[in-house]
Parts: C-alpha cells; sequence; structure tokens
C-alpha cells in the first residue's frame, strides 16, 4: 500500500504530497519520506539534511529563500504541528512559469506536504501559534550560497493569507527584485 499520495501542481516540477495514515487504537503512522515514491515525481539525491522548524507567532514569514546553483536543493515540506500557507516561487531560468508563486495549506490535520523542485525558493507564513516543520533537503545547507527574496516584493504580489506580525530581519533585507533578474540556470 501506497503511503504518500502524489499530485503534480500548476507549476512544473511542483508536487502536492498527503501522507495516508495507518491508524488503530494506539494511535497512527505516517511516512514523511520515501525515496522509490519520490524518485519519479523528480527527487534524484540523497538526503544531505533534516531541518526542523518551531514558529511561534501566528502571522510569522519565514524566507523566503533557496541555494545558488551548484548548491540548489529539492526539499520537502511537511507540516506536523498546527497550519502554515507555504509558498514556492519558480526561479528556474527558461521557465514558462518564471516568478509564479505557489501558495498551499499545509497543517497536522490535511498531513499535506510540497515537493519543491531545484530552481524555487520557498517561505510560510504561521496560520496559528506553535507551528512546527520539517524538510528533508537535496543538499547540505551552504552559507556562500544562502539567498532570498522579500516577503513583500511588489514582482511577486504574494497574497500572505493572515496580517504580517514578524519577519526576521534578515528577511526584510533581501533585495527585491529587479527586471534584470535572470533566475537560476541549474544546468
Amino acid at each position: 500500500m501506497s503511503r504518500l499520495k502524489i499530485t503534480g501542481l500548476p507549476i512544473a516540477g511542483l508536487k502536492l504530497i498527503e501522507r495516508q495514515l495507518q491508524e488503530d487504537n494506539r494511535g497512527f503512522l505516517s511516512r514523511l519520506f520515501a525515496i522509490d515514491q519520490l524518485a519519479s515525481m523528480g527527487w534524484s539525491d540523497p538526503i544531505a539534511q533534516v531541518n526542523h522548524s518551531f514558529t511561534r507567532w501566528q502571522g510569522t514569514i519565514r524566507g523566503i529563500h533557496y541555494q545558488s546553483p551548484p548548491y540548489s536543493d529539492a526539499k520537502v515540506v511537511s507540516c506536523i504541528r498546527g497550519e502554515v500557507w507555504d509558498v514556492a516561487v519558480d526561479l528556474r531560468v527558461g521557465s514558462p512559469t518564471f516568478l509564479q508563486v505557489y501558495g498551499q495549506l499545509l497543517s497536522q490535520t490535511n498531513r499535506y506536504a510540497m515537493l519543491i523542485p531545484k530552481g524555487f525558493a520557498h517561505g510560510f507564513q504561521a496560520m496559528v501559534e506553535n507551528c512546527e516543520l520539517i524538510y528533508f533537503h537535496s543538499c547540505e545547507y551552504k552559507p556562500t550560497a544562502d539567498k532570498g527574496l522579500r516577503y513583500d516584493d511588489p514582482m511577486l504580489k504574494i497574497s500572505w493569507p493572515c496580517p504580517v506580525t514578524l519577519v526576521s530581519e534578515r528577511d526584510q533585507s533581501h533585495p527585491l527584485l529587479t527586471r534584470s533578474f535572470q533566475g537560476l540556470d541549474l544546468k
């Protein structure tokens, strides 16, 4: 029995993952990652890093982050506590959906996750207090490749569902996009 239901989203390469529960009177088991299923959906690397984040306040935004080539990474992002509005931005050079944004509600209740391929930036907003996320990354974090987009960049036109209450100084300091931004060349 497959424990991950994976479907395509409007931006090529971006996938929605629904974790199927195996439940009984003790509780449940939920699979977060399965290489055999995800490889057919575009995941081609071993897991290089797993991160766990906790966001205390509703309205907080984390991101929008990405790593520049050759350290671009794919990620699977799952919300295991609370509820977040998860956002992916296509930064791939030549993509027909370049700079398009896709947002998806991820929660402990709906058990959705997103497979975000290389060449995308990622961020989220906490919809409730005390949210926890687990991220599987295909590449280790490289500080020299660490980049970001502004959460309020007018070129992205992201409609955050809650009033913004907290953004880190680092995330507020990312430069705004300009028309000269060509994107990420993954070749």
